[in-house]
């Protein structure tokens, strides 16, 4: 054998030793017991490199306020952490592509937990990350014809975390894909902020049939079906809102809902100095 070749198969090995390491450690990472590592950072985040922590408080000025019941939960590290499972999440494509999909994501989140109206000092898009829970819940979001994912007795799967997760469809799958008893254990998104900002991050890298993911559409892999066409389900902000809760704010012109989303990804584009892009509505979307 050749010098060359043997010089060539060093070199896969070590890229396969390299990439080998690099999986085990994101592994490693999502297998860690709830709250481990909160107090951790490393620039080797793309997150990380994109929002500093004093960006990341200027995006929640008043989530830590005695106001919010959510006070001291939502913490940068512990978001930080939790990118770290998603090696995907806002290092995919250009850095406006990476921008515009971190402001489309904190925007989404930052609705489903808003504790703004419309006078709030700082303006309404700046009381994101207010709520960590659902408060006074009309059901406890069991579907009982779901029996892949059964629920526990006594449970409730009311919506949680910054994504506000919710069902036990939801949470079956979402506990099985990040190491938690999500069916037994609904209540531990409400309770440990790290496995909260995993529920929403891996609900937004998650497609699920006929939905794309909101990742997907964010950095311009999503690829409209002939339905899709049809239901005008166009690429951009508004079809992120469309996958998220698009069977009731989808379709319907001027929705308050969807115009906070809106206020949100605007305010967080304009502080990352990235365009939103276009399509920041669903009104002319059919849901899916």
């Amino acid at each position: 054998m050749n010098m060359i070749m043997i010089h060539k198969m060093a070199s896969s090995k070590r890229s396969c030793v390299r990439v080998l390491c690099l999986i085990t450690l994101t592994i490693l990472s999502c297998l860690a017991w709830p709250g481990m590592g909160t107090g951790t950072r490393s620039s080797s985040s793309p997150t990380a490199r994109l929002i500093s922590e004093q960006l990341f408080n200027t995006f929640f000025l008043h989530k830590d306020d005695s106001a919010c019941p959510a006070n001291t939960f939502y913490t940068y590290d512990a978001f930080i952490t939790a990118t770290k499972c998603f090696p995907r999440f806002a290092s995919t494509g250009s850095l406006s592509t990476r921008k515009r999909e971190i402001a489309a994501f904190l925007a989404q989140i930052s609705h489903e937990t808003t504790g703004g109206w419309p006078t709030a000092p700082d303006g309404p898009y700046s009381w994101g990350l207010c709520f960590k829970e659902e408060i006074s819940p009309q059901s406890d979001y069991c579907d009982s014809s779901n029996t892949q994912w059964p629920c526990s007795p006594g449970k409730s799967y009311k919506g949680r975390g910054p994504i506000q997760l919710s069902w036990n469809y939801n949470y079956g799958p979402a506990g099985e894909a990040l190491h938690f008893d999500g069916l037994g254990s609904p209540e531990v998104v409400a309770n440990d902020s790290v496995v909260a900002f995993k529920t929403a991050i891996w609900f937004w890298m998650t497609p699920r049939r006929p939905k794309p993911s909101c990742h997907q559409v964010m950095v311009g892999e999503y690829v409209p079906t002939r339905d899709d066409v049809a239901a005008n389900r166009t690429a951009g902000y508004g079809l992120v809102t469309n996958i998220i809760n698009g069977g009731l704010e989808c379709g319907i012109p001027n929705d308050a809902r969807v115009n906070d989303r809106i206020g949100y990804f605007r305010r967080y584009a304009g502080l990352l100095n990235v365009d939103t892009g276009p399509n920041l509505d669903c009104e002319n979307q059919k849901p899916f």
